[in-house]
């Protein structure tokens, strides 16, 4: 928010009748544990009571509602030998991304802790729920019936359709958004007049008029902003990109931080992380050529599909992709909606508005069939499979480089024949003894290889018999356990 914006906020809020569930004064800083408290209270408040935000204001007399001003600065305070921002955060479930403000009133100081409305879960501090009742902070648990509208509390809107920045006008809008990028994307002409601009961006949704002044979404900001840092909720959402020495975190090399909408970047994200790549030398017939150790169509498409999945709710972090000397790594916040195992055949996105326009202009594939490309160039260029992974609260996707199959453990090869049998069969054919020779390299006269690697995945459960009960092996046709 802008110092402007600051001062109409904080005269609203003290235009209130008193303090209330999602809104406290304090005058100045008593402890970091207070504040902490009051975060998860008023963000479990602003849920219940169906705003947007709470708000922790130092630097008005709370029973007279006054504007005083403030010793506290957050900024220069320290817990424990650490920033307090980053000291609170470590002790809030989840990690709600609040804002702190600090700005001149007047010539007075003032203090705002802008705090999300929790969504799914209350928010506890020090594994300890807090809610407002009326003026007075207590412990959630010993309101229960509020704990459980909290749970039972869902959200109206998507993250796409929120809003990024208010009360922009039709200058600043232009300002913000790259305009002539997001017609270039669409391959259509630019508009002769600003009013044809911002009713193809209204049309899309990218941006709300009201009053004769515009809100732009988070949908329209994400994708085409020229600076994502200009929008305060989403600045965490820029993707990170790091290059390290060697096989581990222990030395970065460089690292780049996008600043561009996902749209409006993805080429630039794309070029730079494959400058970034290793290659190998072939030669050809009658020159040399480059041949790059990752084929760039699967690059691109875990790239857009870490971008699409993401789960924005999931504060302080965001996309990361991790190049290091022998693999990828493709970081996105939020666990998958479907199971790893079975990210060849199946969909589900929690930003379909983002991912229908990645869509349409031509960034990632249709519905489902990205990731089939992903394993199809793995095996073209006879790189190990891919490992998709759920951890605690991300989702990752490792590509490795290229190793030899006597390098291979176990768990590679098995995760090989699975995604095998996953693209054959999305293919309408099956995995055969043959075909899994064909994608390890494996000669006919070591098909007995093949055959050990098979009897390992189906020891898994990953894949099973087309039809179990044919005697003859030399035959056997495998599909993935789940068809």
């Amino acid at each position: 928010m802008t110092e402007q914006d600051l001062k109409i906020l904080l005269e609203q809020l003290v235009k209130l009748p008193k303090e209330s569930e999602w809104v406290e004064f304090k005058l100045n800083y008593h402890s970091a544990e207070e504040i902490g408290e009051r975060i998860s209270a008023l963000s479990n408040g602003a849920c219940l009571f169906n705003q947007t935000n709470g708000y922790l204001v130092f630097g008005v007399k709370d029973t007279v509602q006054t504007i005083e001003g403030t010793t506290f600065k957050p900024s220069e305070t320290k817990q424990k030998g650490q920033e307090l921002e980053n000291w609170l955060h470590q002790y809030l479930d989840p990690r709600i991304d609040f804002r702190i403000y600090e700005f001149n009133y007047n010539g007075r100081d003032i203090v705002i802790f802008e705090i999300p409305a929790t969504l799914h879960q209350p928010v506890k501090f020090n594994r300890e729920g807090y809610i407002r009742v009326g003026t007075y902070t207590r412990k959630l648990h010993e309101f229960p019936e509020k704990e459980a509208k909290i749970w039972n509390k869902k959200t109206t809107k998507t993250f796409e359709e929120e809003v990024a920045k208010r009360n922009v006008t039709s200058d600043e809008v232009i300002q913000l958004l790259d305009t002539q990028a997001f017609f270039d994307l669409l391959k259509l002409p630019y508009p002769t007049k600003r009013e044809g601009v911002l009713q193809k961006l209204e049309s899309e949704k990218f941006i709300k008029s009201i009053s004769g002044k515009y809100q732009i979404t988070n949908l329209g900001a994400i994708l085409i902003a020229k600076n994502i840092d200009e929008f305060d909720s989403l600045a965490r959402k820029a993707v990170r990109v790091i290059v390290y020495q060697g096989k581990n975190r222990v030395y970065t090399e460089r690292e780049q931080i996008g600043k561009k909408g996902y749209a409006v970047g993805f080429e630039g994200l794309i070029n730079w992380i494959n400058s970034q790549l290793p290659a190998n030398e072939e030669i050809g017939k009658a020159f040399r050529k480059e041949a790059r150790m990752y084929p760039e169509i699967a690059i691109r498409e875990l790239v857009a599909n870490a971008l699409i999945h993401q789960d924005f709710r999931e504060s302080g972090t965001g996309t990361m992709i991790e190049i290091f000397q022998d693999r990828i790594e493709f970081t996105n916040p939020g666990l998958p909606l479907i199971t790893t195992n079975r990210f060849i055949d199946e969909y589900q996105s929690r930003n379909e508005a983002l991912a229908s326009f990645m869509r349409r202009i031509g960034i990632c594939e249709e519905k489902g069939s990205g990731i089939d490309k992903v394993i199809f160039q793995s095996e073209l260029y006879q790189l190990p499979a891919p490992d998709f992974q759920a951890m605690e609260k991300h989702t990752k996707t490792i590509m490795f480089s290229f190793k030899e199959l006597n390098d291979m453990d176990k768990n590679d090869k098995v995760r090989a024949t699975y995604q095998h049998a996953c693209l054959c069969y999305v293919s309408n054919e099956k995995m055969t003894n043959q075909s899994l020779r064909d994608r390890f390299k494996i000669e006919e006269k070591n098909s007995a290889i093949a055959s050990r690697i098979i009897r390992d995945a189906l020891q898994s459960n990953l894949i099973k018999e087309d039809d179990p009960d044919s005697k003859s092996r030399k035959f056997a046709r495998y599909i993935p356990f789940w068809a």
